[in-house]
């Protein structure tokens, strides 16, 4: 059987211009006790923010779903905000979510790729419903679709759109998502799949995160030779050590492998708490839009810093901070609700 790469196809960066963004709607009361209505609310702002410059595609339960949600999401111009009966078990479409990939050429220039999805090592049951996302997108877009069995999901992994993927070991080599799975042969299916020739493993962890170490909350390409790495100043902070790893081993790769990576340091936030607990909350959570890079907000006084780096990579989008201190609740931001959309 053909693979994606074998035919042509490749995981393109994130700041190429997109189509659309996907979101799957949150409703799940579990993940956000309490504080579901504003996580709706910023959810709302983010989808009016990114329709200026692009379609957003939203996953609503049922007609009355939409019907709720279009009346949130309130004005956007004319065809950017285009509902899909979809139903999720929860609303993290990075992770459930088809990762599409394009090729040059006109024959079926944009595809999807569905990869199997466990909610995170078994973590939150029901999960079937999200396990089905990706192929049902694929046909609202009349695509093709290459499905795999191998547990995967869209935060853990970063792309340059030039062959380099970087990961964690503590997510995709962890037993609870692959265990029958070597190394090598994870590789071998990122390869096939999305275009992956040069593969990066750096360590994932990361105080309140539920994912096993998502490379999304701390390492983020913003162009094809440029990264932002998390890092926590305060030295008594229970991430300080591992972050400080992390970016020693990146930097430790891309001497040895003559990758040519410019490697930027990008502040956590404050540390924020929610429900008793110490929630994943960082910058490196954005996402990029054709016109907007969203990022999650939390205030303090590390914030100007954070908008600054994104300015400064990304003169040509506005960035929106927008608070996200309700949605942290569900131990995601902005990046963990998106799915990019490539240009067919």
């Amino acid at each position: 059987m053909e693979t994606p790469a074998g035919l042509g196809y490749y995981m393109p960066a994130e700041w190429a211009q997109h189509a659309a963004t996907w979101i799957s709607w949150p409703h799940n009361l579990d993940t956000w006790p309490g504080v579901l209505p504003e996580a709706e609310r910023i959810m709302a702002s983010a989808v009016r923010a990114l329709a200026a410059g692009e379609t957003v595609r939203i996953n609503v339960l049922n007609a009355e779903h939409e019907h709720r949600v279009a009346a949130l999401v309130g004005d956007v111009p004319a065809g950017r905000a285009v509902f899909h009966v979809i139903p999720t078990n929860d609303a993290w479409c990075r992770d459930h979510g088809a990762i599409f990939v394009t090729r040059h050429g006109s024959e079926a220039p944009i595809a999807a790729t569905a990869w199997s999805f466990n909610a995170w090592g078994g973590k939150y049951p029901p999960f079937d419903l999200d396990d089905a996302v990706a192929a049902h997108m694929a046909v609202a877009l009349d695509v093709p679709c290459f499905s795999n069995d191998l547990v995967m999901e869209g935060g853990s992994i970063e792309v340059n759109g030039r062959g380099l993927l970087l990961t964690t070991t503590s997510c995709l080599l962890n037993p609870n998502r692959n265990p029958d799975r070597s190394r090598a042969e994870i590789e071998r299916a990122l390869g096939d799949n999305l275009g992956a020739v040069d593969i990066v493993w750096l360590s994932g962890d990361l105080v309140g995160d539920d994912t096993d170490g998502h490379i999304d909350n701390l390492v983020r390409f913003v162009d094809a030779s440029t990264v932002l790495v998390s890092v926590e100043p305060d030295p008594s902070d229970d991430n300080h050590a591992p972050l400080a790893d992390n970016l020693a081993r990146l930097r430790s790769e891309n001497e040895q492998r003559k990758l040519g990576l410019r490697i930027i340091e990008l502040p956590m936030p404050e540390p924020v708490f929610g429900n008793g607990l110490r929630l994943p909350a960082s910058y490196a959570n954005f996402y990029i839009g054709n016109r907007v890079v969203l990022l999650p907000a939390y205030g303090g006084s590390r914030e100007e810093t954070a908008v600054d780096t994104l300015r400064k990579h990304f003169p040509d989008r506005e960035i929106v901070p927008l608070d996200c201190s309700a949605i942290i609740h569900g131990f995601g931001a902005f990046h963990c609700l998106t799915q990019q959309v490539p240009f067919t």
